[in-house]
């Protein structure tokens, strides 16, 4: 999936979010964006992923204009990963990864693809389990493997690893790269981490709503090269 941002401004009253923002994210890509709390990220991945509207300017996909009436179902080729794990207490963790698809009708084996899911991320021992019984890197595990429930062509992670130390914070970037290329998924993630950001193919960085760097990442730059990409 091609997402684009064209000539995007998004205001609040009294704030102005982000201003004049073009972006376009090809198909398949890890993407990053980073910059300061405030900067715009999660703004982005709003629009992207058809949860808020601009207040002028176009998101398209795949080269078309994403309208009203497209909502629901751009929403639906959509994975979401919040740095809260959201999961519903009182759910196994395979009753957690299936909720998504309850109200939907699909096309494949909703057990089958939650099993494929739940092994994929490393937790196929513990399908019966309760959230209050994983620590908080398998929580994020399963609301990943939630993310990818409904097959998206893209996953939006806001700070996937926010709440959880460096390793495995680590563990968690490592995973999603791997997903997106085991299911060819488009990947945008938000974050404040220097690794997180080093791991994908491009480095997005925003200030005060503004795109200041675009950075394309070769898979031979060495650590530090990567990580450059972070300065403004």
């Amino acid at each position: 999936m091609v997402v684009s941002l064209r000539g995007v401004t998004r205001g609040y009253p009294g704030l102005s979010a982000l201003d004049a923002v073009d972006l376009e994210i090809a198909d398949g890509t890890a993407v990053a964006l980073t910059g300061a709390s405030g900067a715009g990220k999660s703004t982005v991945l709003h629009l992207l992923g058809g949860m808020d509207r601009p207040t002028t300017g176009t998101v398209e996909i795949d080269g078309k204009a994403l309208t009203s009436r497209q909502l629901d179902e751009h929403r639906r080729r959509v994975g979401f990963v919040f740095q809260r794990f959201h999961l519903l207490p009182a759910l196994t963790v395979l009753d957690n990864v299936l909720a998504p698809l309850l109200p939907r009708r699909v096309d494949f084996d909703r057990l089958e693809r939650a099993t494929e899911l739940l092994t994929a991320v490393g937790l196929a021992g513990r399908t019966s389990a309760l959230p209050a019984e994983l620590s908080g890197g398998q929580q994020q595990r399963v609301a990943i493997a939630r993310a990818l429930i409904g097959r998206p062509r893209l996953l939006l992670a806001d700070e996937p690893t926010g709440n959880l130390d460096s390793v495995i914070g680590r563990e968690i970037v490592d995973l999603l790269l791997s997903l997106r290329e085991r299911y060819g998924t488009t990947l945008v993630v938000a974050t404040h981490d220097p690794e997180v950001a080093a791991g994908c193919d491009r480095i997005v960085r925003l200030q005060d709503g503004r795109i200041t760097s675009d950075t394309e990442l070769s898979p031979s730059d060495d650590v530090l090269d990567r990580l450059g990409g972070l300065r403004p």
